[in-house]
């Protein structure tokens, strides 16, 4: 078994967007079993990918600050923030 080609994926958003692609030819239902097997190794492969461009990523150190405030609040610093995000925040401390 040979390792996909995950070179036309040269960006996080190229690779989390194939990503998504994947899953949703997986959860189809006329997908065979092999297909999905194919698409499995394609997913790791560029998880993979997404892992050593993440660890080849150089940050400004403004963006370091933002990462590390980011965690100490335990926001998802790999999202960009949405409207709703607030709102999110607010019911989950509601929650808890």
């Amino acid at each position: 078994m040979r390792k996909p080609d995950t070179s036309a994926y040269t960006t996080f958003g190229d690779i989390t967007a194939r990503l998504d692609e994947i899953i949703g030819q997986v959860r189809d239902k006329d997908t065979s079993l092999e297909r999905s097997l194919d698409l499995f190794d394609e997913a790791i492969a560029l998880g993979s990918k997404a892992v050593d461009l993440v660890d080849t990523t150089e940050f400004s150190p403004e963006e370091e600050a933002q990462l590390k405030a980011a965690a100490a609040a335990g926001v998802d610093s790999t999202e960009p923030p949405s409207d709703d995000a607030e709102d999110e925040v607010a019911t989950q401390k509601q929650e808890a």
